[in-house]
């Protein structure tokens, strides 16, 4: 979406905050109205980078065990799953898993997220928020590593560590562009991430409209993110953003919107990531427009 501000009021946006359940934080948002400040000048790299260490990747696979996996989720309790959020029931989606992290609150938590096709073969979208607070540079998560295909504790495709995380400028100072490229680890058996799963194809600059699959892992019950979600929605324009009818909750944010999506083959085209829903208890789940900055950001994590 474009980073410059309108005149008077910049669009009603959703803004990331966290939802507190049981001492565990997981990335929800609401909408606010954002006003408009002073025009400022574009910074000359649009896109921001978080680098994880060696030392710090290794001591996050080292602590997401099985064990805090299944803990984090059993922690939370958002309430019975809406009725727009239905198990997904298809050929079993490699590609797809759950994000697990500490948050800059320093609580266990996670948020969904998806593998990609890239140059690197190592490039996963998310959202936003999950990397680090919106207009706060220095409030960041840590101990990140990706889960392709999660299910109910089951890792078939194994825990990658991520190494570098890219989001919009504009959402570390504005809150502004949910969305982010994360670059991941080779394996345990030095595997490149789509060697091991596959990748879906991402697009950029689509026009809103069709039909579109959003999945994701809300801590809703009686999954309490054990079980990927799905909500099938035709997504329109609002407030800058785009967004379906759908009831999933915290723990879905940064999961897929897949349009020409098929459960018989498993692969879509990757248009959005769950943003930022319109209340506690959603009947609607906004998604970004990507756009030219979101393609950078994208760039910036598959070649690195």
């Amino acid at each position: 979406m474009p980073e410059t501000s309108t005149p008077v009021n910049r669009r009603l946006r959703g803004r990331a905050t966290g939802l507190a359940v049981a001492g565990t934080v997981l990335a929800l948002a609401v909408p606010v109205v954002v006003t408009a400040g002073p025009a400022q000048a574009a910074p000359a790299d649009p896109v921001s980078v978080l680098k994880y260490t060696a030392k710090e990747r290794k001591a996050a696979l080292a602590y997401w065990t099985t064990a805090r996996m299944k803990a984090v989720g059993k922690s939370v309790d958002l309430g019975p799953t809406g009725p727009k959020a239905k198990p997904y029931r298809g050929t079993p989606l490699k590609t797809v898993g759950r994000l697990f992290f500490i948050n800059a609150n320093g609580a266990d938590t996670w948020c969904t997220a998806t593998a990609v096709k890239s140059a690197n073969k190592s490039a996963v979208m998310t959202a936003a928020h999950c990397v680090r607070r919106g207009s706060s540079p220095y409030n960041t998560s840590m101990h990140m590593v990706f889960v392709p295909g999660y299910d109910k504790g089951r890792k078939p495709h194994g825990t990658f560590a991520v190494r570098s995380a890219a989001t919009p400028r504009v959402w570390e100072n504005d809150s502004l562009n949910d969305m982010a490229a994360l670059t991941v680890d080779a394996d345990h058996k030095d595997r490149k991430l789509t060697d091991v799963v596959g990748g879906q194809a991402i697009a950029f600059n689509r026009p809103v409209g069709g039909t579109v699959s959003a999945l994701g892992y809300p801590a809703t019950r009686p999954q309490l993110g054990e079980e990927l979600l799905r909500c099938v929605g035709k997504p329109k324009k609002e407030h800058g953003t785009q967004v379906i009818p759908c009831s999933l909750s915290g723990g879905a944010s940064g999961g897929p919107w897949f349009a020409d999506f098929s459960t018989t083959t498993g692969k879509g085209t990757l248009v959005s990531v769950n943003s930022a829903l319109d209340s506690t208890t959603p009947t609607k789940m906004y998604g970004e427009i990507l756009g030219a900055t979101a393609q950078k950001v994208y760039d910036r994590a598959q070649r690195a």
